[in-house]
Parts: structure tokens; sequence; C-alpha cells
């Protein structure tokens, strides 16, 4: 048996669910809607989509980007969505010193909370790059690993037609992968040139996708208030 494994095991037999949120179970006709890398200029195309749509998500947001205008905070939760933490940046925490992620996950949890004026449960690692310690870590702070299915595929430059046709591959409680920013050097990263995203046409295809199969969009919160969250232990660089 590997370290890896050695240390997992040891932490189911502390009686603590190993792995992050990949889905919920869910008897609800709903689909998590999930943003990350904001909030930005885009923010606003995406409520408005959202609340053209009668629809709500989960917004992973990074503190270097919150800080720079804490309103479009308030416009997320006026549009009743949910708030969630992306990081104080966009950094890999697998490239951090490991001594210092604790403390990091509390802090940044602890800023964004007092920013909200609410609790924060749920936190997305930068591109999905999590160790063992750095799980550890964010469920140290309170807070719930949170990875995704299905993407929108806005990270990257792609066809309309590839975009919409991966969205609406999710089933009856899958988290989608879709983005209200993108990282650079603000956010300690670069990621490159942000690709153009025509939000304010492929997020009404997709509800209008959904909605033909009798599904709708909803947050992380509320879709878990009515089902079982699916943990998925998945560690990588």
């Amino acid at each position: 048996m590997s370290v890896r494994d050695r240390a997992i095991a040891l932490v189911r037999r502390a009686g603590a669910p190993v792995g992050s949120v990949m889905r919920v179970r869910t008897d609800e006709p709903v689909v998590v809607a999930t943003f990350d890398d904001g909030p930005s200029f885009r923010t606003s195309t995406v409520l408005s989509a959202l609340a053209d749509a009668g629809a709500t998500a989960t917004f992973f947001v990074l503190l270097s980007r919150t800080r720079r205008d804490p309103g479009l905070l308030d416009d997320i939760l006026g549009g009743g969505h949910e708030l969630a933490l992306h990081g104080p940046d966009h950094r890999r925490l697998t490239t951090l010193p490991p001594d210092a992620l604790a403390g990091r996950m509390r802090d940044a949890r602890a800023e964004l909370e007092d920013l909200a004026g609410r609790p924060i449960h749920w936190f997305r690692p930068p591109y999905g790059a999590q160790s063992l310690r750095s799980w550890r870590a964010v469920k140290a702070a309170g807070m719930e690993p949170v990875l995704w299915g299905p993407t929108l595929a806005d990270w990257r430059d792609a066809p309309h037609d590839e975009r919409l046709r991966l969205a609406l591959s999710a089933e009856r409680g899958a988290i989608i992968l879709g983005h209200d920013g993108h990282a650079d050097a603000v956010d300690g990263v670069d990621d490159g040139p942000a690709p153009a995203v025509d939000h304010a046409t492929l997020l009404p295809e997709v509800v209008a996708g959904y909605a033909a199969r009798g599904l709708r969009l909803t947050s992380l919160g509320a879709a878990a208030a009515n089902g079982r969250l699916v943990r998925e232990a998945r560690f990588r660089s």
C-alpha cells in the first residue's frame, strides 16, 4: 500500500469521508451550476442570464478579485445565488508550502465570510489540483472540497456548439463547471489570453436544453439540502 493510500485509510478509520464532492444524489429534477474565477466584468452578464431563466448557481470566488470589487458579491447574493471560496488567488495548492496550507485556508474563509456577511461552506481548489494534505487543510478550515463533472468549456477557446454539447451532457445531480472570470497575473498566475465567451447566448441555451429534459439549474447548497453529497477521492498536482 502506498503512503497516500495508507493516509486515506487512516482518515477513513477516523470516521471522516475521504474525497471531494463530485455530484449530488437527489430525486429533485436539478443540475448544479457553478462558476469559478470571478467576480469580474463577466459576472453581470452571467447574473442577468441566470435571472432571466429563474436559475440559481454557486459562485466560487477568488479573494484577489473580490478585494478589488466587493460590490459584485452583493450582486451575486442579491440574485439569490450562493457564494463559495476558490482561494485567496489562483495558485495551485500543490505548489505551495505544505505547512502554510492550514492557515491559508482558515484565513481565506474568514476573510470571505467577513466580506459576504454569511458562512462559507464550499471550496474548490484552483485547477482541481489538491493533495491529501491540502484536502485535510480545507476540511480543518470547516469547508467541503468540491470538484465537478461536465463543463461549459468557457475557460478555453471552443466552438459554441461544443460548449453547448458538453454542458448538456450532465445528468440529474451533476455539478457543472462554468467561469465568470479568467485568472491572470492579478491572481498570481498566467493562464494566457481570456477566451471569447458569449454567456448571454450560451446560458439561455443551456437552461432551455435542460428544461426540455425536465431539469433546472440550482446552487450546490440548494441541491444538497434535498439530496446526498457524493464524494470521490481525487488527488492530482
